[in-house]
């Protein structure tokens, strides 16, 4: 299909769309202003005919009713005139036989009078008392003589609106098309490599700019052939020693990323000999404390095992004496030697030797078992982490931290541990444990005198929250943005390295957590960290 088909037929297309809209919309106005003004006639006509008839209805004045009716029918349009009393019988009737004779039914719009006779009635009333009724009926042929004429008007001249409107585009397209077909042999040429091409340029209209357009195109390019020409000598000469730049380029290249692995590897060493050299600080700051809560436990574990040894002795005498009582034929001699048995049990009060040797021993059991528990916290604290992750309950880790902070902290301050009920966290317990006691160790540093720390986890809908806070000095709002920067301090010198909290924050983000802190100066500070659970555990589980 041509272009000038094409652009006829989309054209008239377009115009008959827009012509069956507009010529759709023109008669549905007029129809349905005929259908108003029509119903507005019949009701006036009715109300009129309703009000000069109820005199004669009171009054029975059949003439004048007959009259009425007869003069109603002048009206232009008007088919029948009926006048009917209450119960339905007629007064009086003038009209189309036909019309009077069928069934009487009132039409609310053009479409019901399916007859072509609009029927309308309205009510003889007297202080709300109904006497009777008019009914009219309306010819409807010349609203539809009146529309028939519309519409063929309107199709005449949509037919001659599309037959000019074909033609203008027949003589467009011939025209368009013969410039088209001027540009299409010029682009053939240039793409057979022939580029001393130039289209003939008439009028001053867009497709002749088009033309101008394709003719400085042509020039364009001719240019950039002969540019491309000599790109392409320069291209070949690049080529010539491009390979060995390559090679040479990835040569260097090999070796940098081997300088970058071995760099990588020298300060992943040297971050781990810090944090394991932080953790031994916090080792030797607790050391004294640690020795104090196992040297509470290993004292009265002694005292209690001097005690127990005079109590066996004790037993010994009463076993010796036992057993002389047994090996004694004479009975004389056996009840002289239960004498001195109950003698000795009296003395020595072996009643409460026994109680109190049940009692020394779950002591002294009890005393071992946090000798033992101490011990193997800083065993498990202080080894050198190798990186391994599992399943641990961040509860677990929380107490061992306070055991092993526990005389650091007992002298100045109260520490409660609302422990809840927390799924299990995928982490490195040592490193963990690190970063509890670094917070706990560092809250305690922050009261003067005597303060409160309280330890809270939450469980979270993807995993778990620690809050560490203390009603310590604070921290100077200043200081909250390089608090976690590596060797920034507040602490005099001496006192502090400024490694704890850059530790500590690298321990969290490398286990995929947060840590923010809050702080009032004067009032306390709460650090939380946020961790995010083990995949597949759930908090049952937990």
């Amino acid at each position: 299909m041509s272009l000038r088909l094409k652009t006829i037929l989309g054209v008239a297309a377009i115009e008959a769309v827009l012509l069956v809209l507009l010529i759709t919309t023109v008669l549905s106005y007029m129809r349905n202003d005929s259908e108003a003004a029509l119903i507005q006639r019949a009701d006036t006509v009715a109300s009129l005919f309703a009000t000069t008839s109820k005199d004669a209805v009171l009054s029975f004045d059949l003439a004048s009713l007959e009259s009425f009716a007869v003069e109603v029918m002048k009206n232009p349009g008007m088919v029948y005139a009926r006048v009917r009393s209450a119960d339905g019988s007629v007064f009086a009737e003038a009209g189309e036989p036909e019309s009077l004779a069928a069934p009487f039914v009132g039409d609310t719009s053009l479409e019901s009078a399916t007859d072509g006779v609009f029927d309308q009635f309205a009510q003889i009333a007297e202080s709300d008392v109904v006497y009777g009724r008019v009914e009219i009926g309306i010819s409807t042929d010349s609203i539809a003589s009146a529309l028939a004429n519309a519409r063929k008007l309107a199709g005449g001249i949509a037919l001659a609106e599309m037959l000019l409107v074909a033609l203008f585009s027949y003589f467009l397209g011939a025209y368009l098309t013969h410039q088209l077909k001027s540009l299409h042999r010029g682009a053939k040429q240039i793409s057979e490599g022939q580029f001393d091409v130039s289209i003939p340029v008439r009028g001053r209209d867009e497709v002749a700019e088009v033309a101008d357009a394709f003719n400085t195109m042509v020039t364009n390019l001719q240019a950039s052939r002969q540019r491309r020409d000599e790109y392409e000598h320069q291209l070949q000469e690049l080529n010539r020693t491009l390979e060995d730049r390559v090679g040479r380029r990835t040569v260097s290249l090999q070796e940098k990323n081997a300088e970058l692995t071995s760099a990588y590897e020298t300060i992943k060493a040297a971050q781990a000999q810090l944090l394991q050299s932080e953790k031994m600080a916090s080792v030797g700051q607790l050391a004294a404390g640690v020795a104090h809560e196992i040297n509470n436990p290993v004292g009265f574990i002694n005292s209690n095992l001097e005690t127990l040894k005079d109590y066996v002795g004790v037993y010994q005498s009463l076993l010796g004496q036992y057993r002389q009582a047994i090996a004694e034929q004479d009975d004389v001699a056996r009840d002289a030697a239960l004498r001195a048995i109950r003698a000795l049990e009296q003395d020595e009060d072996i009643d409460f030797i026994h109680d109190d040797t049940q009692s020394l021993l779950v002591d002294s059991i009890e005393g071992a078992r946090r000798v033992r528990e101490i011990v193997q916290g800083m065993k498990n604290f202080s080894r050198v982490d190798g990186g391994d992750r599992e399943s641990v309950d961040i509860n677990h880790c929380i107490e061992t931290s306070l055991k092993m902070a526990a005389n650091e902290l007992k002298y100045k301050c109260e520490v409660t541990a609302s422990l809840g009920d927390v799924p299990l966290v995928l982490c490195n317990s040592g490193q963990l444990t690190q970063v509890i006691l670094n917070l706990v160790v560092n809250a305690s540093h922050a009261i003067a005198e005597r303060g409160e720390i309280a330890v809270v986890t939450t469980a979270l809908a993807e995993g778990v929250r620690i809050d560490i806070r203390d009603n310590g000095s604070g921290i100077d709002p200043e200081h909250l943005d390089k608090l976690f920067e590596p060797f920034f301090t507040t602490k005099p010198v001496g006192q502090g390295t400024g490694l704890g909290l850059a530790i500590v924050y690298g321990i969290v983000k490398d286990h995929g957590g947060d840590i923010t802190v809050d702080s009032v100066l004067g009032e306390g500070t709460t650090f939380s960290i946020t961790l995010p659970t083990a995949p597949g555990v759930s908090e049952a589980a937990a």
